[in-house]
């Protein structure tokens, strides 16, 4: 019985192991189907979404990312974009702190996987499978999938996408490259989107500048950017969120508990940025956006990730920015509403500074966006004068060359207002002025005669010439501006003046205004770089230093501007010239030095006057232009002006600007040689008086007898090149301004002195006693007398040879050898006669020492001396 029961024990039990046997086998069977069906419904799957996928090569952006304004040291100015902010970086620009934070904080195992996340996957099968939720469980490479291929759609199928593209893009890529394109892609809050948007619009620095605590923060912000950032509605709740990102990377061994706690004491009390609200040099990034439009075109701009390095100078621009707003505001009481400026290198033309408008965000009197320095045409009063009186010197005229400034009418070719009278400054006039004190304190008279002189015509070339657009010689121009354009008359843009002005700084060459340095695409390829030009020569070099001398002597514009203006800066040579309309509507400073040009204009947007009592060098434009030099040239030695070798010195008389005469005083001028005076000012004139009368001219008879006297007096003549109904009107000014005067040597007399009847005959030519060695005497003589002389005979030895009328004779005889008298007599119409002998030798010496010539000698100039 015991071995039967063994016996059915032992079968019941080999059954059992042959069922479960048989069932293990089942279920190793479904096992293998189910992970065969698995696997090739996954690739099934895996092709089904593949085959309408993006290309992964697509997740290296290079399009929307915003364009980089820099300044010329690489200070960021203005980032550039349609909606979002986005500045590709270099893996080597961002630094290891935020590379260690975000793989701690956001994928611990970053580095091991392939894309997906084992842990992950199943924690969104979980959520999906049984609480119905679309989980992420996102990798580092599939939050890029998303951010930069995919949408933000939670469904089932997009997360399928997205692990395709994932492990697609694993295989492409280095890890190093993906944690790169992640950190240019994840989003930060605002605008900000990649690392070097987030670290200025957080920090206003370069991410490559940010510390531990920042890279922490900037890490911790995109798993919920609106919640987390300082900017939103709970300012604090970064805090805690970054103790987090701090805590994960000390426990993951990336830094220390040290520099945890270091770290934590720095967040609780961090200073943020202020987000997008920063402009910097917003009318010059406007310039620079246009100019790159024109450039590259639209499709170009709009495609972004471009990086424009600019010529400005951040610095010198945000002082610039200060000094114009607060001299704007100081100057409210002349009703003086807005200003602009402008910073040149004239040796580049490169633009250091360009301030459009005292703030462009304000809105009280509205339009400040509007680029007063490259969009306003405005006109430039004086300023224009230095480009007249260039114009001069290029013609000849020197800083010697005096002119009359007095009242002085012009036709206008108006029938309403028939004829044009300029005014000066200060309504004085002031007579005789040497173009270099004319120029210097802005003699409205005198450079009107100057364009006069010259020419508008030329002065217009010359403008244009010098970079000055809008003042081409074109006929419309010529019609439109006149002899008022050296006082303003035409319209110019402040940064065009101040180029202009450049060539002055230069000695003669125009750079034309410069923008640009660099531009290169979002491969970093150069699409544009400046190189150094040698410039154009408008001008030879002797003239701009002229001008420069004297707009720099401030010994020179005292009398206008006295000696501490805002013209003189201390220490430093430094040429200036100021302008103000007529009507007050605009006011201009433009100064330089070799190496800066400044140029400053204050004024109303809607063109409204300021005050009348706004005085140039003293309020208006000058104080801004004032402080921004000083600014630009602190940290430069002093600049004099060349002096070109072909420039002479020499002592004038400060009066007449000729040589030295006695009486009046002297200082040094500076010409270009072959132009400097060759003697006395011509407005020194000896008048023969006669010796019975003294405030009388002598009559033909006395000046004929050499019985006279010569008296010096100042006597002004200026033709008029102008007038064309014959008139002089130059000369009317004159007269009517020497008439006023009371000095006595301004008034030479105009009466003869009225003698007896007589005949006057003086022989030149030969001179008694003489010997003449050829036998054809040349024989000169001038006759004087009170009526007409009726005729004239030669006689030798009594005998006449010759015959002729008038009062000047010039003849020539034959005359035997030997000892001879030579006489000219001289009959008027009354019958009254006089006669002059000279005894001479011909071919022979002279024997007989005794004179017996009636003649009398020519009296030798006295010296030329003022009463």
């Amino acid at each position: 019985m015991y071995d039967l029961f063994l016996e059915r024990q032992s079968r019941r039990t080999l059954g059992t192991r042959r069922a479960r046997l048989h069932l293990w086998s089942t279920v190793a069977m479904g096992v293998f189907v189910v992970i065969l069906v698995g696997t090739l419904g996954t690739g099934l799957l895996f092709a089904w979404f593949a085959k309408d996928l993006p290309r992964p090569d697509k997740v290296q952006r290079h399009e929307g990312l915003s364009t980089v304004i820099l300044d010329r040291n690489g200070e960021k100015l203005y980032d550039v974009y349609q909606d979002v902010n986005r500045i590709a970086v270099n893996w080597e620009d961002i630094p290891q702190f935020l590379k260690d934070a975000t793989i701690a904080v956001e994928d611990k195992e970053f580095y091991k996987h392939k894309g997906l996340s084992r842990t992950g996957l199943i924690r969104a099968f979980v959520s999906t499978l049984f609480l119905g939720k679309i989980q992420g469980g996102s990798t580092l490479t599939q939050q890029l999938v998303k951010n930069v291929l995919l949408t933000n759609e939670r469904s089932l199928p997009r997360k399928m996408k997205e692990a395709v593209l994932a492990i697609q893009i694993e295989r492409k890529y280095s890890k190093d490259e993906i944690l790169r394109m992640y950190l240019n892609e994840a989003p930060y809050g605002g605008t900000a989107v990649g690392v070097e948007a987030a670290a200025e619009y957080y920090f206003d620095k370069h991410v490559n500048d940010l510390g531990l605590a920042e890279s922490a923060v900037i890490a911790g912000l995109p798993q919920s950017p609106s919640h987390y950032s300082p900017f939103g509605k709970d300012p604090k709740a970064y805090v805690a969120r970054t103790q987090t990102v701090l805590r994960r990377m000390r426990e993951d061994g990336y830094i220390s508990a040290f520099a945890e706690a270091e770290a934590r004491r720095q967040i609780e009390t961090m200073i943020f940025a202020s987000g997008d609200s920063g402009l910097r040099a917003p009318h010059f990034v406007a310039y620079v956006r246009e100019l790159i439009t024109q450039k590259f075109g639209e499709k170009t701009m709009d495609a972004g990730g471009l990086t424009v390095t600019t010529t400005l100078d951040w610095k010198l621009q945000e002082k610039a920015q200060k000094i114009v707003a607060e001299e704007v505001t100081k100057a409210k009481s002349l009703k003086v509403g807005n200003g602009a400026a402008v910073v040149l290198d004239p040796a580049t033309g490169q633009i250091l500074a360009m301030v459009g408008s005292k703030d462009y965000t304000a809105s009280d009197s509205g339009g400040f966006k509007f680029n007063v320095a490259t969009q306003g045409l405005r006109q430039p009063g004086s300023a224009l004068k230095p480009i007249t009186y260039a114009a001069a010197f290029r013609k000849g005229y020197t800083a010697s060359t005096v002119l009359l400034d007095v009242e002085t009418k012009y036709p206008s070719g108006d029938p309403v207002k028939p004829e044009y009278n300029p005014k000066n400054y200060d309504s004085k006039y002031r007579g005789p002025v040497q173009l270099r004190f004319a120029l210097a304190n802005s003699i409205n008279t005198i450079a009107v005669k100057v364009s006069a002189l010259v020419g508008i015509r030329d002065i217009l070339t010359l403008a244009n010439d010098m970079g000055i657009s809008s003042l081409a010689p074109s006929h419309d121009n010529m019609r439109r501006i006149g002899l008022s354009l050296t006082l303003g008359g035409g319209e110019v843009t402040l940064l065009e003046l101040t180029g202009a002005y450049g060539v002055f700084a230069t000695g003669g060459v125009l750079h034309e205004p410069v923008a640009l340095l660099k531009v290169e695409d979002v491969k970093r390829k150069i699409l544009f770089e400046q190189k150094p030009t040698a410039g154009k020569r408008v001008l030879p070099q002797e003239i701009p230093y002229l001008l420069s001398d004297i707009l720099s002597d401030n010994e020179a514009r005292k009398e206008v501007f006295g000696l501490k203006s805002y013209l003189y800066i201390p220490g430093r040579t430094v040429a200036v010239k100021t302008g103000t309309t007529d009507d007050k509507r605009d006011n201009w400073t433009v100064g330089y030095t070799p190496s800066i040009v400044v140029g400053t204009w204050v004024g109303n947007n809607d063109n409204s006057p300021m005050h009348p009592s706004l005085a140039s060098g003293v309020t208006g434009a000058a104080p801004v232009w004032n402080r921004i030099i000083r600014e630009a040239i602190k940290d430069k030695p002093d600049e004099p002006f060349e002096r070109p070798s072909n420039i002479v010195e020499l002592d004038i008389d400060n009066y007449g600007g000729g040589w030295p005469v006695d009486g009046s005083g002297t200082r040094k001028e500076r010409f270009i040689k072959g132009t400097e005076p060759v003697g006395p000012a011509q407005i020194y004139q000896g008048i023969k008086v006669s010796k019975k009368d003294n405030n009388k001219l002598a009559n033909p008879v006395e000046i004929t007898r050499g019985e006279y006297d010569v008296k010096q007096f100042v006597v002004f003549s200026e033709k008029d090149p102008v007038s064309t109904d014959g008139k002089n009107r130059w000369q009317e000014g004159i007269d009517a301004w020497v008439a006023a005067q009371g000095d006595g040597k301004f008034h030479p007399p105009s009466e003869v002195y009225d003698g007896p009847e007589e005949i006057g005959v003086a022989i030149r030519e030969p001179s008694d006693q003489s010997r003449v060695d050829t036998n054809d005497v040349k024989v000169r003589a001038d006759i004087g007398s009170t009526n007409d002389i009726s005729e004239w005979e030669i006689q030798v030895d009594g005998t006449k040879v010759k015959e002729g009328s008038g009062i000047n004779i010039l003849e020539t005889i034959t005359v035997a050898n030997g000892i001879h008298t030579i006489s000219v007599k001289a009959t008027d119409n009354k019958g009254n006669s006089s006669q002059a002998d000279v005894r001479v030798g011909i071919n022979q010496p002279y024997a007989t020492p005794t004179p017996t010539s009636t003649s009398t000698p020519t009296p030798m100039p006295t010296p030329i001396s003022i009463p």
